[in-house]
């Protein structure tokens, strides 16, 4: 495709740049209420008191809603501290009960597992298998077994670029393929996602047991 190669530093001041120029209610992938991710949240069997990692979370509402809704052990990372601080000033004193992490989840060591990890945002953006594999090698180290994944990402009829970046687009054979044997997939969805702007973006959501294979 000749597009050059986005390094960790490249990755980190595009979306510094993205957030401190505009508020999330103007970003293309803004949801006052992310349904989809909720409901399969609530489809992993995962209580309130487990811990659930939100990857890409930047100054997505769904730790508002998970907060709402009980959730007392969250962990939010992005590589934009500027995104984290928006979603922090957003929740005021409620920002206390979460875990902020400015990282890149291909750089990301995780010192602690978690029940169920969370990403609508971060994964389509890897275009290079070996930034691929490292997200599966850091998904691995930070789910425990028995805990459930759940991707979002661009469909096959979804778009090829947001936010000015190329993404990869993916169905249920293609990301299994990635993430290798270790995930057995648990629950599809599609859904139509409407930007801010009117326009329809069309998304894939999966839900993977971890060490479901054996």
């Amino acid at each position: 495709m000749g597009a050059k190669k986005m390094t960790t530093s490249d990755r980190k001041r595009h979306w510094e740049q993205v957030y401190e120029t505009k508020p999330a209610v103007e970003t293309s992938w803004y949801q006052a209420e992310p349904a989809t991710s909720l409901a399969m949240i609530r489809n992993t069997g995962a209580g309130p008191a487990q811990g659930l990692i939100d990857i890409g979370g930047g100054a997505s509402l769904l730790v508002d809603h998970l907060l709402d809704s009980g959730w007392r052990d969250l962990t939010v990372l992005d590589l934009s501290k500027s995104a984290l601080q928006q979603a922090q000033r957003r929740l005021g004193p409620e920002a206390r009960r979460v875990a902020w992490v400015v990282a890149d989840i291909t750089d990301y060591v995780p010192a602690r597992t978690f029940s169920v990890w969370h990403d609508r945002a971060a994964f389509h953006f890897l275009t290079e298998p070996a930034d691929q594999q490292r997200y599966v090698q850091v998904l691995k180290a930070a789910l425990e077994p028995g805990g459930q994944a759940i991707i979002g990402a661009f469909a096959p009829d979804g778009p090829e670029r947001c936010s000015g970046l190329e993404i990869v687009r993916y169905d249920a054979e293609k990301l299994g393929a990635v993430l290798g044997q270790d995930f057995r997939l648990l629950e599809e969805r599609r859904e139509s996602h409407l930007t801010p702007q009117g326009r329809e973006q069309r998304f894939g959501f999966w839900r993977f047991l971890h060490g479901g294979a054996h």
